[in-house]
């Protein structure tokens, strides 16, 4: 992948991370994001919520914001469902939004639309938790981009200048989205064509789009300067995003993150009867199952996390009409364990009926929550935490490690005073990465794989410690 050298991310590290949400609207601490990397401001999120099928609805008979929020089956939004999802234990709640709903001629979005997004997003902040905002499908006006670019980016670029106007002065806890999963184009290239002939067109033209959201946000002023934004992959589509023909944004700000959903094998997540493209599955579960997702989940933590680029997953779920509960259950907490614990935020996809009732402002199958909640109580991908205990580390010169299941203990003394930086990097390779810098002498690296070796470094006022190497085991 053709990276940009991204200084101001680093590789995931906290110290004591917290996700704190506030157990009444309007009470809640002041915002600490402004000053966080967006690799933290990610990790802070824990796991999230998408208010679907809501404010991204579409109605042709819709003539004011009511009878499109009501169009697919959801309530009136009120404050009470926004407290119910901070009281259930999410830290962000994602919503999609159809902005040309109420929009003339010119591209102008009604006021009344843009104000009601606001008070969404308002309750949202009071209630202690993160938001996020962006371009849904909206009608499906992106797919035009492939035939009249002129055009659609003339609207795109409308939208983004009057929503980055309307937040600008909300703080770092809002976050925006460039757009939904519509970045693809297969008139220019088909990924199921075996072949190449168009593909840099169209990973070239999401390239474009994505950077024109980035420039307006910044150019805005006020908050959008420093704004965390989530930049949509190629069709949101793992693979497909982790490809080397995907182009990350020029951000002078370096505070950005990626957006992936994960539906995948759609056969489960999106078919509940027989369809022309594939047989419909009702259990999910397999060793090969298990194996596919940790795949991809690979193949994200390894092109992103490990580069010290966040990612989020906006979107993960399944249709449920042809399954037990307990195959969703199993299926939906081993996505999200499997992102969560990489340092991902994953975001399940919910609608009205879904796995939270707006009417009793609960979530509806509350082992499914609980076991929600012991994930996000987890460790973390390459996660540092500093430790203590009694005992001190036997005397000797420079680094020593101990390793556990999914775990390595670094401790170290010297007479050097300073913060202490830490690297490591998998055996055989020559590639250090940036773990994180603390002050004490010693510290747990999380979130690594058993049976693979490591290497570790530490650098303090410009010395360098000896190499040393542990393999996690169970």
């Amino acid at each position: 992948m053709r990276f940009k050298k991204i200084t101001s991310f680093l590789l995931a590290m906290i110290i004591g991370v917290m996700t704190v949400v506030s157990s009444t609207c309007g009470v809640s601490a002041a915002s600490t994001s402004e000053s966080m990397s967006t690799m933290d401001f990610v990790l802070s999120m824990g796991i999230g919520i998408n208010l679907g099928n809501t404010m991204e609805a579409i109605n042709s008979n819709g003539k004011t914001v009511k009878s499109f929020e009501t169009a697919w089956g959801s309530p009136v939004i009120t404050k009470d469902i926004i407290q119910g999802y901070a009281d259930a234990g999410f830290g962000v709640i994602r919503i999609p939004v159809a902005w040309s709903n109420m929009m003339d001629d010119n591209y102008n979005i009604d006021s009344d639309y843009i104000d009601r997004v606001q008070e969404i997003v308002d309750w949202v902040l009071e209630c202690g938790m993160k938001a996020i905002i962006n371009i849904h499908w909206d009608g499906g006006w992106f797919e035009n981009f492939s035939t009249d670019k002129d055009e659609c980016m003339k609207k795109y670029k409308s939208i983004w200048t009057q929503v980055s106007e309307a937040f600008k002065d909300y703080s770092a806890d809002l976050m925006f989205e460039s757009l939904n999963e519509e970045g693809c184009w297969n008139d220019i290239w088909n990924r199921y064509s075996n072949s190449t002939k168009g593909k840099k067109e169209a990973y070239a033209l999401l390239g474009e789009i994505n950077q024109a959201f980035v420039d307006i946000v910044r150019a805005s002023g006020g908050n959008n300067t420093l704004r965390h934004l989530l930049i949509a992959g190629y069709a949101t589509d793992a693979e497909l995003t982790c490809d080397e023909m995907f182009i990350l944004p020029d951000d002078p700000s370096g505070r950005y993150a990626i957006s992936i959903h994960y539906y995948t094998p759609s056969t489960f997540t999106v078919i509940s009867e027989d369809a022309s493209w594939g047989k419909a599955r009702s259990t999910w579960g397999t060793k090969s199952d298990y194996a596919e997702l940790d795949k991809y989940m690979d193949m994200i933590y390894d092109t992103f996390i490990a580069n010290g680029i966040p990612v989020i997953i906006g979107e993960y779920g399944c249709t449920t009409s042809n399954k037990t509960d307990e195959t969703v259950r199993e299926y939906l907490t081993a996505v999200c364990e499997a992102a969560y614990t990489r340092g991902m935020c994953p975001v399940l996809w919910d609608t009205p009926g879904g796995f939270y009732n707006r009417n009793t402002c609960k979530f509806t199958d509350t082992e499914l929550l609980e076991e929600f909640m012991e994930i996000a109580a987890m460790d973390r991908a390459v996660e540092m935490s500093a430790y203590d205990d009694e005992e001190e580390t036997a005397a000797s010169i420079g680094l020593t490690a101990t390793a556990s299941s999914g775990k390595v203990r670094l401790s170290w003394i010297t007479e050097l005073s300073g913060k202490c930086t830490v690297y490591y990097k998998r055996s055989g390779s020559s590639e250090w990465k940036l773990a994180g810098t603390v002050s004490k002498s010693k510290v747990n690296i999380s979130g690594l794989k058993n049976g693979v070796s490591y290497d570790f470094k530490v650098v303090i006022d410009g010395v360098e410690s000896e190499v040393v190497t542990a393999t996690p085991k169970a």
